[in-house]
């Protein structure tokens, strides 16, 4: 069915934005040249290639394919998995996630088209935004605490390893199954690291009323290098945001979808 092929598309198209994230990382933690970036930095690195705009259109499409999918989990509950409260919630994270990967898949059709990512910072926009609201500074902060609880959550998922329940596992060997498991424990983990990252500059941004203060991905990579051992720590997450590429590959051919 047209729905899943376009979904394996863009779990493919999302894997490849966060290994290339992840590998300018490496290179910067261990001073070899690259970055720390986030997704719509690793479009522009994309951008740069031979062909570029040929891959970046790719990328879109492959995105589009993504957001799609997450629209219709959200929407219309292929999984069957009911109205729970747990189930609400999730429906409304898999609606939250189109609407992200929607905007990377904007980015990627501006850079094709040569107008760029677009002028200033999103995040730091809609947190000064929030902050000029009644209840600004409680508002940010909650939003700070759901993002760190999120990252907390990849860390229970990591541990419980959840994923493997929508993986078709008696279609891998036994080697392969191994290795989706490993690599989506340790992607998920490293993902999570920098989520609550991100929430805690949130947070920060809202104790001290300065959206300034609000980081992204590459913003909460940059914040690891300053750290003891900051190298170590941007490396050892930098490989974990290269295997989370790897366990959207292992999803794009194992995932259990039904369009």
């Amino acid at each position: 069915m047209w729905i899943e092929r376009l979904a394996r598309f863009g779990y493919t198209a999302k894997g490849i934005v966060y290994v290339i994230v992840g590998w300018l990382a490496v290179q910067a933690a261990f001073g070899q040249g690259g970055k720390t970036t986030d997704t719509k930095g690793a479009l522009g690195a994309i951008a740069q290639q031979p062909f570029g705009k040929f891959l970046l259109g790719l990328m879109a499409f492959g995105l589009m394919g993504y957001v799609i999918w997450r629209f219709v989990q959200a929407l219309r509950d292929p999984e069957h998995r009911g109205n729970d409260p747990d189930d609400i919630v999730r429906r409304i994270g898999y609606g939250i996630s189109g609407l992200i990967y929607a905007s990377l898949a904007i980015t990627a059709i501006r850079l094709m088209m040569g107008a760029g990512t677009g002028s200033g910072n999103f995040q730091q926009t809609w947190t000064a935004r929030l902050l000029s609201q009644p209840f600004g500074q409680w508002l940010v902060g909650l939003v700070g605490s759901i993002i760190i609880g999120y990252g907390f959550y990849q860390f229970y998922r990591a541990y419980k390893a959840k994923f493997r329940r929508e993986m078709k596992l008696q279609e891998m060997t036994r080697t392969e199954a191994n290795l989706a498991t490993q690599t989506g424990r340790f992607g998920i983990t490293a993902r999570g690291i920098v989520f609550i990252i991100i929430g805690f500059f949130v947070i920060q941004a809202a104790r001290h009323y300065n959206p300034s203060e609000v980081r992204g991905m590459d913003g909460a990579l940059q914040a690891l290098v300053q750290q003891p051992y900051g190298p170590w720590l941007l490396g050892i997450v930098a490989l974990g945001l290269i295997a989370y590429g790897i366990h959207m590959f292992i999803q794009a051919q194992y995932q259990r979808i039904n369009a």
